[in-house]
């Protein structure tokens, strides 16, 4: 009888862990990465997939801005600003993702922050209009400061504005997989844009179930995670894939503010790097664990990486 119980405590407990996977989707480079395909057309084709997709799943998702995209020969894009107002209207966030998209390791301190600040000056009065205030920051690169030094004074002047910025614990390379898909689609292979879209939910499946046993490793829990995926013709194809593959694996969908809640994000990180890691494994370097965390991550494709560079 009590190995009975047991049994039952176990799988109940099971269950209520599956309830509690969370996830929030944030997607970077907005508006648009769109390669080539520089037109209206394919700009309204990204946004309305990706933005009616998260409608039709309630899925509170946040789009991460790059504002000199809104602008054509030096003059602010009306059909640009229109395709970060669909975030808005249909009720999603948006967040400061730099200006110009810079590096944070190859520019001064200062540099940096005149292009954070440059890249409200659109987004903020806009974002009001709708409501919202813009308060979310996403590191380009994931650079977030090579040593304490540089990491203090961005995290220091990030405050001062009132930003707080979006640690990602699901990192990966979907953009090699967009470019592939993107030169398929230049070529007009079908096929091999069929291909490609499999492999990276695939690649995409095995990342989400890796970085779930990392953050098991180093916090004994699975914590809510944060998926950087970036505003590409691939995403806006197979954002629904994507979703139910995720829906498959228990996940319920969380927004960047809530996302932000989780404990473990609260981890002080005291080991730096110039690379654009994974906040779980800057965590859990800072806790102390060796940098065997970081072994096993799943590799990008060598045929991706080969097609991304025709």
């Amino acid at each position: 009888m009590i190995r009975y119980l047991l049994l039952c405590v176990f799988f109940y407990s099971s269950i209520v862990v599956c309830q509690n996977k969370k996830i929030c989707i944030t997607v970077d480079d907005l508006p648009t990465v769109a390669y080539s395909l520089k037109t209206n057309k394919v700009d309204l084709l990204i946004t309305n997939k990706l933005v009616n997709t998260f409608k039709e799943n309630n899925i509170p998702a946040i789009g991460y801005v790059n504002e000199s995209k809104l602008y054509k020969k030096g003059k602010l894009d009306a059909k640009k600003v229109h395709l970060l107002e669909l975030w808005l209207q249909n009720g999603l966030d948006l967040g400061n993702h730099t200006f110009s998209h810079l590096d944070y390791n190859k520019v001064s301190d200062s540099t940096f922050f005149e292009d954070i600040l440059k890249g409200q000056e659109v987004m903020k009065p806009l974002m009001h209009t709708y409501g919202k205030t813009l308060q979310y920051f996403r590191h380009p690169y994931l650079h977030a400061g090579s040593d304490s030094i540089v990491s203090k004074k961005l995290h220091t002047f990030l405050v001062t504005n009132n930003y707080t910025a979006s640690p990602v614990t699901i990192d990966n390379d979907d953009y090699l997989f967009a470019k592939s898909y993107h030169n398929a689609f230049v070529d007009k292979d079908e096929i091999l844009m069929k291909e490609i879209g499999e492999k990276y939910v695939n690649y995409m499946e095995q990342k989400v179930l890796f970085f779930e046993s990392k953050s098991i490793e180093i916090f004994d829990r699975e914590i809510t995670q944060t998926l950087l995926i970036h505003a590409s013709l691939l995403n806006a194809n197979y954002i629904g894939c994507l979703i139910e593959m995720l829906k498959k694996h228990k996940y319920t969908f969380v927004s960047q503010e809530e996302a932000l809640k989780t404990p473990e994000y609260a981890t002080k990180v005291s080991s730096f790097t110039k690379y654009g890691y994974s906040w779980i494994f800057r965590w859990g370097l800072s806790m102390g664990k060796s940098k065997k965390i970081m072994k096993g991550d799943v590799p990008t494709p060598t045929e991706i990486i080969n097609l991304s560079k025709k």
